[in-house]
């Protein structure tokens, strides 16, 4: 009698449960321990970081590379290689000169339907020539966003004033210039186009695939939203698609496809993770559509308050309560105090001690320092 054979369909990709992508995660965001990268190629490794306030740049940082000094960075802001602008979600980030000068005009389709919210307010404005207007005017000199509304408003005075500085910030790649950003300093918000501060052209809009691949490198394992939720960007299946030949699958626990470098680190899921203080807004809490690899369920709504981030930390890998940080220059003193979920071990609450104080040392001049525990207020 002839044997039977069995049709067998093509494997299915293996699934990756939110620990597993907690640990493979935290490894391409630098979190697992320190490493000794120059601050600029961490920068571009990570492709930019969160700088909606200006300190949360050195933070996130300083939770990454070792022996980190936050003048590292801001030397590179003051001699024009990295700088702030806005990008990634139509957020301010600081990202490398080259990033400035590419992901700015990538994520252009991003500024296009945030300036569609204030059409009504921009009834008779010709956008061409405002951009034309707008970008003589600070060219000539890096000006505040009150100086090129005023102008604006000269040239449409029947327009909203808001509309127009919307306009303007979204039709061009505008950079704050410092020493807005710079560390210990302080400054008021001045514009100029990206390339007259770094005195180079915009390049062409770049294909979306090396940016896949970028994106892949230091958030993944991810899917098409994740990614898109990261960017601001949507239709991007098409890019994941060309490259899926040179890609891997996996699943997560609901059947979501996601895709990664074959050669990316993937730890085990049991691999011990350190405590790590992160800044509000932190790229690591906001960079997938499903934030469960970082972000328990039960805390998803805890790290907010209205439409203000909290500094938040992380205990194993995922988070685990926020932080304040007080400091005093007259007495020289700082204090940190982490305000758990959640109850603690006492190996973890002496691991949190640890960084905490590292935290300290690395970003603050007190020599008095102090790391305490406290409680979440409701």
């Amino acid at each position: 009698m002839a044997s039977q054979k069995t049709n067998q369909g093509p494997a299915s990709p293996a699934v990756l449960s939110p620990r597993a992508l907690n640990r493979a995660t935290l490894s391409r965001q630098l979190l697992f321990r320190r490493t000794a990268m120059a601050a600029k190629d961490a920068v571009g490794h990570l492709v930019g970081l969160q700088a909606q306030n200006t300190k949360p740049p050195y933070y996130q940082l300083a939770a990454r590379l070792d022996g980190f000094d936050p003048e590292e960075l801001s030397g590179l802001m003051a001699s024009r290689e990295v700088a702030r602008i806005v990008t990634l979600r139509s957020t301010i980030h600081t990202h490398t000169a080259d990033d400035c000068l590419t992901l700015r005009l990538l994520v252009q389709g991003a500024r296009d339907r945030e300036l569609g919210l204030f059409r009504k307010g921009l009834t008779g404005v010709d956008l061409e020539r405002l951009a034309r207007t707008a970008r003589a005017f600070v060219e000539e000199s890096p000006r505040t966003p009150k100086e090129i509304r005023e102008l604006l408003l000269k040239e449409w005075p029947e327009a909203e004033p808001l509309a127009l500085g919307v306009a303007a910030r979204c039709l061009l790649p505008l950079v704050q210039v410092t020493p807005r950003g710079l560390w210990g300093q302080s400054g008021q918000v001045a514009l100029t186009t990206a390339e007259q501060w770094f005195g180079r052209a915009a390049e062409p809009v770049p294909a979306p695939d090396a940016t896949v691949l970028r994106y892949l490198a230091a958030f993944g394992p991810a899917s098409v939203k994740d990614m898109q939720t990261w960017c601001g960007l949507t239709r991007l299946r098409e890019a994941f698609e060309r490259l899926r030949p040179r890609l891997v699958t996996f699943q997560d626990v609901r059947g979501v496809e996601l895709f990664d470098l074959p050669d990316a680190p993937r730890p085990d899921e049991d691999t011990p993770a350190p405590p790590r203080f992160l800044p509000e807004f932190d790229n690591l809490l906001l960079s997938h559509a499903d934030r469960t690899r970082v972000v328990p369920a039960e805390y998803k709504e805890r790290t907010w308050k209205g439409n203000q981030s909290h500094r938040t930390f992380l205990v194993d890998g995922f988070l685990a309560g926020i932080w304040r940080l007080e400091e005093s220059d007259r007495e020289s003193t700082a204090t940190l105090t982490a305000q758990p979920f959640g109850p603690l071990g006492r190996e973890q609450r002496a691991a949190l001690v640890a960084e905490g104080e590292y935290v300290l040392a690395t970003t603050t001049r007190a020599t008095t320092r102090d790391v305490r525990f406290g409680t979440v207020s409701a």
